[in-house]
Parts: structure tokens; sequence; C-alpha cells
């Protein structure tokens, strides 16, 4: 088997970026990837802003102690100031533009306004106080987005404080999925003898929105070779990725591996991993093509919950962040503490669940089952523990969060 770097290498590898783009509005391009540099066509902020609410003034005109100044003129923000004329101050507000002639800005707590309209300033600012500098955060002409971006809401911010109003992003991703098993029930509806529910459904559909994927949902599929045969042949016409759940290992009733074959080929099967040894990465022919590439992308997950899960974010997940145009699609992993020893090694790579305790280290679900869907929502994360290594209790472990994992 391969080790679980070398079968994401592997399947990283065919994972070539899409070739056709859209533009679309900024407020609708959460979750979209940029294909094009995104390039300031001002400066940011556009002129000199104050930082405080308070009184701009000339330094020149301020002696030590406290110097009261006529008030000249009153600046709230999104307002034109006149020049500061000399020997005045001008009340301003956060946000506000500083007017020509001014070089600091006293923030108000150090000022007493009078009734008879001047102000006591009470402290003597150097050049530039609590002034924002035009271009301080954003200079013209710079590249503020660069593309292969995954724009969430800071980027976006960052877009719309440029003026961009319109982002060319890659096009969503088409992912087909259906789900193989005679014995899956979906809630709501009555519960058979040794059926059980389908909670992969809902977790890869929501999974993929939050890639920004464009899906075909096909539901469950019967536990036949012809019935998975067709539903292969019927989602590689219209998608770029085809995601099942189930039927990759060596059971008899488990026809998604010989489906694949049959209608395509299955380049890697089977890994050593735990959770998720029976994944699969292959191709599936189109019939009729649609301009684009001949073959579908096929990537079969584990039935098990807790290995579907985990195979999605490891394998699935940089899958189509790559083919959006992401380059970086390696997780994050932080060196952490183990404050729990393990009772003995794997052989496999582990992937244990994991939280974050209150005092700073990490504890393990006591039950890492592939089974027991509970440990990912009682954890943080996921231990990427290498093979034939044992815990102990104060080691430091590699963590690979789920706040940067499921969004």
């Amino acid at each position: 088997m391969l080790s679980t770097q070398e079968a994401l290498d592997a399947v990283l590898a065919a994972a070539r970026p899409l070739d056709r783009h859209e533009t679309v509005d900024t407020l609708a391009a959460n979750a979209r990837v940029l294909s094009a540099d995104v390039v300031a066509t001002l400066d940011v902020p556009p002129m000199d802003t104050s930082a405080m609410d308070g009184y701009a003034v000339r330094i020149a005109d301020l002696r030590d102690g406290e110097t009261v100044l006529p008030v000249s003129q009153r600046i709230p923000a999104g307002h034109s100031p006149e020049p500061l004329a000399s020997g005045t101050a001008a009340r301003i507000f956060t946000g506000a533009p500083v007017p020509v002639g001014a070089d600091a800005v006293v923030m108000q707590e150090q000022c007493e306004a009078r009734d008879d309209g001047t102000v006591v300033v009470r402290h003597t600012p150097v050049a530039g106080e609590f002034v924002n500098r035009q271009g301080a955060d954003i200079r013209r002409e710079s590249v503020v987005l660069a593309a292969g971006t995954r724009l969430r809401a800071p980027a976006l911010g960052l877009a719309a404080s440029v003026g961009i109003a319109r982002l060319q992003v890659a096009r969503r991703v088409r992912v087909a999925v259906f789900f193989t098993g005679d014995e899956l029930t979906m809630p709501g509806e009555p519960l058979r003898q040794g059926s059980i529910y389908n909670s992969n459904r809902f977790v890869l559909r929501s999974l993929l929105e939050n890639l920004g994927c464009e899906m075909t949902d096909y539901g469950i599929v019967p536990d036949n070779l012809a019935a998975t045969r067709a539903i292969l042949r019927d989602a590689a016409r219209g998608n770029d990725v085809i995601i099942t759940s189930g039927g990759v290992s060596v059971g008899e009733e488990d026809h998604v591996k010989p489906a694949v074959q049959a209608e395509g080929r299955l380049n890697l099967w089977q890994i050593a991993l735990k959770p998720g040894k029976p994944l699969a990465y292959g191709e599936v022919r189109r019939a009729n093509g649609d301009g684009g590439a001949d073959t579908a992308h096929f990537i079969g997950l584990p039935g098990n919950p807790v290995s579907s899960f985990v195979t999605f974010l490891l394998f699935v997940r940089p899958f189509i962040l790559r083919l959006q145009g992401v380059t970086d699609v390696a997780p994050r992993r932080i060196a952490m503490r183990a404050d729990f020893t393990q009772k003995k090694a794997d052989r496999r790579n582990e992937f244990l669940r994991a939280r974050v305790n209150d005092q700073g280290g990490l504890d393990a679900f006591p039950n890492q089952s592939s089974a027991v869907l509970t440990s990912t929502v009682w954890g943080d994360g996921l231990i990427d523990n290498p093979p034939g290594h044992r815990i102990e209790a104060g080691q430091t472990v590699a963590f690979l969060p789920f706040s940067d994992l499921l969004y």
C-alpha cells in the first residue's frame, strides 16, 4: 500500500487547474477562487485621515502645557475640509480627512472644548500623531490579492476597499456524488431492520458546498454492478469529479471498484491510512464529451462515517482546491503537546480526533473507531501520527485544526 503522502502526491498530480473562468459580482464571490490578480486602482486610505476623534492642529501653534485655540471648522467622516488656518484647530472625527496644513491629531481626551468656540489642547503631539497616511494600507497599482487566492470574508472586504465590484474567478468545480449501500435510509423515513441513516450524504454535501462546488447529488444507489455503472456513465457526462461513499472495499457487495474499472480505470486503491484504508482514485470515460477532458476524475471514499470524513479532508479538499487554481493546498500543521498516552502504535499513518484542553495541550477522543462520528463533533482537529509511532504524554505532535479544514 502507498503511504498517505505518496497517495496524496499521486492524486494531486492529476488535478490540473480548470481552464475556464468567469466574472462575478464581488458580493457573490464567497468561496470562489481568483483566476486573475486584483490590482489596486487607488491608495488606501485615499487621503490622510484621522485615527481618532479629536482635534487637527499645527504643532507650531502649540506650547508645552496648555494651548487655547479657536475651533475653525468641524470635519465629520465623508466631508471635505478647508485648509487649516494658522493658529486654529479643527474638530475632527475618526476616518475624516485631515485638512491641509494640519500635521497631527490630538485625541479628544487630551483636549477640553469650551462654550466660546475654543478648545484647550493639553498635549503636544509629534508630527503625524494619530494620522493615517495616504496609502499606508495599500498603494495604488499594487497587487492586493493574487490569482489562486480563495475568497473569504477578509479577502472580499479587501477587494471592496479598492473599489473592485467584479472579480475574475475559476468556474465552479462540477461534482457528482452518490452513496452506495442497501442498508442506507434517509432521515425522515422509517428505519428498517438492519438499516442505518445516511449521515455521509449530509457531511459530504456540506463540505462540498463550503468549497463552492456545483453539485449533482444522485442520492443512494442500489448495491448492484449494473446500477453503479449506469450512474457512473451519467455522472461523467456533466461533471469534473465523481465522489462516492462506500462500495470501495473488498466485500462481495462492494460494486464501485469493479464499476469504475469497467467504465474507466482505477489508478490508486488502498493506502496505509487509519481511518480510510479503502480510498480509491481513478477516471471514468465520457460517452460524449462536452468540449473538455474525455474523462471525469473519480474519488471513492470509504463508507464508514469517520473514514469518509477524514479522507475527504485529506484528499478531496486539496484535490478540489487544486482544480480551482489554489497552489498551496497543504493543511496547516501546528506543533502541540499531547496530554494523553496511546495504548499501542499502528503500522498505518493514523489521524486521531483530538481537542484542545484548558492547559493548551491535546486530549484524544477515547474511542477512535471509524464508526464513531461523535468524535468529529467533540474534536477540534486531527493529530497526524506517523506509522509505528506510539504517542506518550508530553510529546509534541502535529495537529491539523478543523477550523482550517472544514471551510
